[in-house]
């Protein structure tokens, strides 16, 4: 599992192993097949939902044969905001990513663990680009956040953004009683691990996800990680592979996301803002080594990581 960042890329990055880069490139693939899965067209029926079935998702929005099978679509829902009725096309719920599961039996054999995959497409509709305007932070609910020796401090909080945290917690009580992101994918982890890790089976997860979808993707991989219950199954390994994505939470939930053992490949752009955001924060180390402005005190509750 060395790709799988379980050595933390020792030796890997600088410079860029050859079969690492194949392997970013291979979860890129993922996340531009739900791009491709996702009806873009506000007049379609189909609007904001995959028009694929499961068994032909992969098959027909990636480049090559996939050697996984979707198990499940994946649904957020924007449930703080509200847009006027007389906005046209502006659903609550929205497909945005799928679980898939490998079932080649010679890739198995090849890295010697079954690996997941959760993919996740970027910001796509009007109800996500107001979630993502809502940018302070706000503390992850209890169920979240298991309670640390000195938690009742606020400083000790995990905090998230709260339109993230919003579209990975809400259910879709008016689109027929949909679950909430959250829920889905934690059933959807415990019957994959209680169905293939039995028997001492290896599976790894593996989150993946562009702008919006990388930030999800850290999210999940944190909840996965910490409050997750697998009965008699070891927890998986997860990993983050992201693409372009926002920071997420403030010091104390990063804190909390090392110790949990995940392992986060963040691809950037340097000269990309969104990496940077939301609000517009500068990291502390840089301002600490003088290379940019620093910023308001109002600013500074937003997010670092």
């Amino acid at each position: 599992m060395e790709y799988q960042g379980v050595k933390d890329w020792e030796g890997l990055i600088d410079p860029l192993d050859d079969n690492l880069r194949t392997q970013i490139l291979g979860y890129g693939h993922f996340v531009e097949a739900a791009y491709r899965s996702f009806d873009f067209d506000t007049s379609s029926p189909t609007y904001a939902t995959c028009p694929y079935p499961k068994r032909r998702l992969l098959l027909s929005n990636m480049r090559r044969p996939p050697r996984y099978k979707v198990t499940r679509n994946l649904h957020a829902t924007c449930g703080g905001v509200r847009i006027p009725r007389w906005v046209p096309s502006a659903p609550s719920s929205s497909w945005i990513g799928y679980v898939a599961v490998c079932d080649d039996a010679e890739e198995i054999a090849r890295v010697g663990h079954r690996n997941v995959v959760i993919a996740f497409r970027g910001t796509a509709t009007l109800p996500e680009w107001l979630e993502n305007l809502r940018i302070m932070l706000t503390p992850l609910p209890d169920d979240m956040a298991p309670a640390a020796a000195d938690a009742d401090r606020d400083s000790q909080q995990p905090m998230v953004q709260r339109g993230l945290l919003s579209m990975y917690t809400s259910s879709g009580h008016k689109c027929g009683g949909r679950q909430s992101l959250r829920d889905a994918i934690r059933e959807e982890m415990q019957y994959i691990v209680k169905r293939y890790g039995g028997g001492g089976g290896a599976i790894s997860v593996t989150i993946t996800g562009h702008s919006l979808g990388a930030a999800l993707a850290t999210l999940a991989a944190y909840d996965i990680r910490t409050t997750a219950e697998w009965g008699d199954a070891p927890p998986p390994l997860v990993t983050v592979v992201s693409f372009g994505g926002p920071r997420v939470g403030n010091k104390e939930f990063r804190s909390r996301l090392e110790a949990s053992g995940t392992k986060i490949l963040r691809i950037v752009n340097r000269d990309d803002p969104i990496t940077k955001v939301p609000g517009f924060v500068l990291d502390e180390d840089v301002a600490a080594a003088g290379r940019g402005a620093a910023v308001g005190a109002w600013v500074r509750k937003c997010v670092h990581f």
